[in-house]
This record gives C-alpha cells, structure tokens and sequence, in this order.
C-alpha cells in the first residue's frame, strides 16, 4: 500500500503556522486506496484546531484506532465525535478502566479516558474492542496486547488503577498500528509502554517480518531508566530501520541520545511532520 502519514497532535509544533502543540499524540494515515484512518486523538485541546490548519477533512475518517486508555491519546475522541460525525472505534477492551498516576508523596491524579463509554457512544462511537492482532483494512494490522517479554524493558513506575496506589497498571491495552508499504513496515507507536524491543517482537512473532522501515511515535523511554535506554539502543542498532521518528513521551533527553547514536535515522515527529510511503 502507499500512504501519507500526517501527525496533528503533539507536544510541539513544526513550521506550519497557527498550528499548537500539548501533551499528547494523533496521527492521520490517507492511504491512496481506502479510507483514512486516525491513530489516537491527543487531549482534545488540538486535534480540530491543527487538523482545519492543515486542511485535513476528519469528516472522511471512518475509523478511529486508541492506542491506550490515557487522556492524552483518547481525550480528543469525543470532540471528535461531537464536530464530525460517528466513527468505529477500535482498542482494547481495558481502555475504560480506572487510571492514576500516583506519587511519591501520595499525591494523585486520574490519568484514564475522560468521557465515559456511555457518553462516547452517545454521540457517535461505536467500539471494536479486541487484545488480538488483526487487519482492520487491507495492510494495515493492530498488534493487539504486546507480550511482555523483555527482561529491561520495566516500564513507567508511578501508575495504578487506583488512587491509593495498590494495584499497579501495567498498561495491558498498549497497542500499537502497522502498515504494509512498498518500502517495508511503518509502526505507528502511542506511548509504546509495552516497551519498543517487546513491541518489535511481537511485530515480528505474529508477521514473520523484520523489515521495518519506520517507527514513529512515542516511544516512553523518557520516562523509562537510562539501561531501559542504552539497551533499547543496543538492540535498535542491527534492526536496519530507517527512520525513527519519536515523539511525545520519548522526551528531551531520550530524544538527545537517539539522535547521537543514529544520527541519519532519528527525526522529531512533532505537529506537521509528513511520511509518505
């Protein structure tokens, strides 16, 4: 397949102008057969705005992919919904469960979805909710829930399903978009908090494919521990990707470090940044 990827939602903004950035993530896949898809939704606080400043007509989306229960990938879904129309909804099935961000100090924050499945549906969501990989449209597959196999790849600490912080999230939603293309597979990443290595893996389990063009995306490592880091690198160095377009959670650091260590490879897919394949 040959596509155009379009990110409208991020934590920073390229040169297209009145575009705005927040914590969050969106991309817009047009293939030039079928119809376009949108992979996460961002907040909600950018989404419509950065999307009528590209003239990118979200009326045509029919599909709508959540990555992961969080506010910053599926708070934008309802805006959507209310301003475009009904849309097929595909995820998990533990993207409606409670979620905070707990804190040293007992301090806590709700992290999850910030409308309700009844309220979504309400104005326009029908949902698709499955842990399996599977093609959702010709050459393009959801990973469904990654396998945790990775001995480093621990995660984000700090997350649970309750405000007390008894019961740990392990994030089991975590998914993530791949696409068939003639230059070889583009991943699509949310937060990525299965982990990329782990994700990679499963990519390559379920397809018998390793030939991974391009990763775009947040990738979590910045808010992962700097071994989590060095052997994500060590493993990314004989994978042949590339492009590695991170985004969003990789964070300044993470993102410093990949760009010394693949310095052809690695760009910033912030608001406006453009893959066609």
């Amino acid at each position: 397949m040959k596509a155009r990827i379009t990110v409208l939602c991020e934590n920073s903004v390229g040169s297209i102008s009145g575009t705005i950035g927040e914590h969050g993530f969106s991309a817009l896949i047009e293939p030039t057969v079928g119809d376009p898809l949108l992979f996460d939704t961002g907040q909600g606080l950018t989404l419509l705005h950065n999307a009528r400043r590209m003239n990118k007509d979200l009326s045509q989306v029919k599909h709508v992919i959540i990555s992961h229960g969080h506010y910053d990938h599926a708070g934008g879904l309802k805006p959507l919904l209310e301003e475009c129309g009904p849309k097929l909804v595909y995820g998990h099935p533990s993207i409606f469960k409670s979620r905070y961000r707990v804190k040293d100090t007992a301090e806590y924050y709700p992290i999850g979805i910030p409308a309700s499945r009844d309220d979504l549906e309400a104005v326009g969501a029908t949902f698709d909710l499955s842990k399996e990989f599977r093609e959702i449209a010709p050459g393009i597959y959801l990973t469904g829930e990654v396998p945790r196999v990775i001995v480093y790849e621990t995660g984000d600490q700090g997350l649970y399903c309750d405000c007390n912080g008894n019961e740990p999230d392990h994030t089991p939603d975590d998914q993530s978009l791949l696409l068939e293309t003639e230059k070889g597979l583009v991943l699509l990443l949310g937060c990525c908090h299965a982990g990329l290595i782990n994700t990679l893996e499963h990519i390559a389990s379920m397809t018998g494919r390793r030939d991974i063009y391009a990763v775009i995306g947040g990738t979590h490592l910045g808010f992962c521990g700097q071994e989590q880091l060095r052997n994500t690198i060590a493993a990314l160095r004989g994978m042949g990707i590339s492009k590695l377009a991170a985004s969003h959670c990789t964070g300044f650091a993470a993102s410093a470090r990949l760009l010394r260590e693949f310095p052809k490879e690695f760009q910033i897919a912030m608001v406006g940044y453009t893959l066609e394949v």
